[in-house]
């Protein structure tokens, strides 16, 4: 990847405001307005063997459907959406003033009229600082935490893991799950420090999302408007009581052995209510309620050496699950208060990728997400692991188009003995930056 496309790729994922990475550039008065973004399109044909065992929560290769069938084929975007995002800048009263608002359309809908999926909105957010101080960001953006993980994956430019093709998800999953967990699309407020010789640190709040993770409540009892009880099995809703605090520190360097290296972590107070989501405003009787600290770190390096780049990455973490942040990453089995237990998971990956005289880049990575069972669990449906061998061909058409071939295979290991299940994806497409 030249340097021309790593900075279309950073400013299409982080809108970044500086002129350097600008896209088509338009001065407007005091302000600077930079339109950019991306579009990209991949033909997938994937094929799955069949699962063996019971289904496991947290898979992420797809087995056969019920009918047998394991081959399928989609048009959808890559990691990447189709991206529109426009950055505008300004300078006063010796503060640098920036805001970033982005659209993500589908390119990906397997609905009948296919035009159904609703539009990404991943970015609304202002800036303002100096070199001399740093720059405190208001509004959300990429988060903090493991956001450079998903920014060195070669995938970025591809499909990688391709768990959402045949449903018409707005993305597919690059390294997500099979090396490292999801930052997501965060409310936030964070401050950076200026860049002191290669140096800068970053901490933030981030808004407190809530969500159902899908952990098992053995005994839910609901009361409804008649006095009626039932009692079965659902799910937990976990959710956050207060802001969530993500921090990263990073150290660049240049030379003819180019890199960087960086640290990030995060930490969340999270409450388990057992009643079942739909039935929060019921009264009922949970003997689930629970609350816990989830946390989580990472470390990293990217180096280039001339044509030669390397990447290594790892992360471990208790009570975040894997995938997605806080996806079975508790049990909530149990029959008194308290008695829920946290998970703990880690994973990482490592990548190399080569400039060949033609321009394209040759890739090769491989990923792995670690989930284990709670102290005194025996699980019988949840994934162990998910690993992900990638192979891809990034060619630089032009200067701003990329021709994309990528082969990948996913395989899902549960705790259960013989669960498994694998599946193969081969993609051909483009990604053109503005």
């Amino acid at each position: 990847m030249n340097n021309k496309i790593k900075l279309a790729v950073a400013g299409a994922v982080l809108s970044a405001a500086s002129v350097a990475n600008a896209g088509i550039v338009i001065p407007a008065g005091d302000w600077t307005l930079d339109i950019n973004g991306n579009v990209n399109a991949f033909a997938t044909f994937s094929s799955a063997d069949r699962a063996k065992g019971a289904a496991m929560t947290g898979a992420l290769a797809a087995g056969e459907d019920a009918t047998g069938e394991g081959n399928s084929q989609d048009i959808n975007t890559g990691l990447l959406p189709s991206w529109l995002g426009f950055t505008g800048t300004t300078r006063q009263n010796d503060v640098d003033v920036s805001f970033t608002i982005s659209f993500q359309p589908n390119a990906s809908d397997n609905a009948g009229s296919g035009d159904v999926a609703t539009p990404l909105n991943r970015q609304a957010f202002v800036t303002f600082g100096d070199k001399s101080w740093g720059t405190v960001k208001l509004g959300k953006d990429l988060g903090i935490f493991a956001g450079q993980a998903i920014l060195n994956d070669m995938t970025l430019l591809g499909v990688g893991g391709g768990v959402n093709m045949t449903s018409g998800g707005a993305t597919s999953l690059g390294g997500i799950g099979t090396g490292y967990i999801y930052p997501a699309w965060k409310g936030q407020v964070a401050y950076t420090t200026p860049n002191m010789n290669g140096f800068t640190a970053t901490i933030g709040i981030t808004n407190p999302n809530q969500g159902s993770f899908g952990d098992a409540v053995t005994a839910t009892t609901v009361t409804d408007s008649a006095g009626d009880t039932t009692t079965s099995t659902t799910t937990s809703e976990l959710y956050q009581d207060r802001f969530g605090i993500e921090g990263q520190v990073m150290y660049e360097w240049t030379g003819d052995v180019a890199g960087k290296v960086w640290a990030s972590g995060a930490t969340y107070d999270v409450n388990v209510d057992g009643r079942a989501a739909a039935s929060q405003t019921s009264t009922t009787t949970s003997a689930t309620d629970d609350s816990y600290t989830a946390s989580v770190y990472d470390i990293g390096a990217s180096i280039s050496m001339g044509n030669l780049g390397l990447v290594g990455y790892y992360y471990n973490g208790q009570g975040v699950g894997t995938t997605i942040m806080g996806a079975n990453g508790y049990n909530a089995t149990g029959t008194t208060t308290g008695t829920g237990k946290k998970r703990d998971s880690d994973g990482g990956y490592v990548q190399a990728t080569y400039v060949i005289p033609t321009g394209t880049k040759l890739g090769l990575s491989y990923g792995i997400s670690n989930l284990d069972e709670a102290s005194g669990e025996t699980a019988t449906g949840l994934v162990k692991e998910n690993e992900r061998w990638t192979v891809g061909a990034y060619h630089p058409l032009t200067k701003h188009l990329n021709l994309v071939a990528e082969y990948n295979n996913i395989q899902s290991d549960g705790h259960a003995s013989g669960q498994d299940a694998e599946a193969d994806h081969f993609s051909l497409g483009a990604i053109l930056f503005f």
